[in-house]
């Protein structure tokens, strides 16, 4: 059986650490012979500093989908360049700030007290001019006015909005968190862009009582997540 955990506001409370409790916990899950897979927003770039030494072998699902990382290096989906082109233009006549993803460096205008600044892994990755990203896999648009956002319904684009940190995060048309996971997997996540995810779980459990929690088959507060993941490795996860 998969195990698939979203990252920040589900195992992380603070953007950097992930509690000894739940690490423990999901551990446990490896050692009872499930294999385990992260997915977040961030990009693999990001997923990696926050992850201990027992996960940094684990699948990786970046950039809510774009980026996926497997044995086999890290598979990247880019938007195509006509359609990079029309987010640049609606970036520039919008003046909005942003922070854009390939599948290692990166480029970034928004507010460096902004918290998802402080999520970007900077060793070994560059922040580069919009125009210097050879491609582009994410963009995360901060403060987006009503007629910009408009603007970005008309893209064949994927949307996230994220009101707690007023943002919109934008990824290539049809990809999300579940893409590329084959088989019954059971996932923990708490926001929308883990929608996909609780929709194609065989059972999946929402941390907080957010607007994705009427998706999932369970919802628990963050003092129950390790408890939780402890339950599922002794079989009894689906029972409460």
């Amino acid at each position: 059986m998969y195990f698939v955990f979203d990252i920040d506001g589900t195992i992380s409370f603070d953007g950097k650490t992930i509690s000894e409790e739940i690490q423990q916990a999901i551990v446990l899950l490896m050692e009872v012979g499930h294999d385990i897979v992260f997915a977040s927003a961030r990009p693999i770039r990001d997923l990696l500093p926050i992850l201990p030494e027992a996960f940094q072998r684990c699948q990786l699902i970046g950039g809510n989908g774009a980026l996926m990382r497997g044995h086999d290096g890290v598979e990247a989906i880019y938007f195509e360049q006509a359609l990079r082109d029309k987010l640049c233009q609606i970036v520039e006549q919008y003046r909005l700030s942003y922070l854009a993803d390939s599948d290692w460096d990166f480029a970034y205008t928004g507010d460096k007290a902004h918290p998802i600044y402080n999520r970007i892994h900077h060793q070994g990755a560059k922040n580069v001019e919009l125009n210097e990203l050879p491609q582009m896999c994410k963009l995360v648009l901060f403060d987006v006015s009503r007629e910009a956002l408009d603007e970005l319904t008309k893209l064949s684009v994927t949307i996230s909005q994220y009101a707690s940190e007023n943002i919109v995060d934008i990824s290539p048309l049809g990809i999300h968190k579940a893409r590329g996971l084959q088989g019954d997997f059971i996932a923990f996540g708490n926001d929308m862009n883990d929608r996909t995810l609780f929709e194609a779980a065989q059972y999946s459990v929402c941390v907080g009582d957010g607007e994705v929690a009427k998706f999932a088959s369970r919802v628990i507060t963050k003092r129950e997540v390790a408890h939780t993941i402890r339950q599922f490795a002794n079989h009894r996860g689906m029972d409460k």
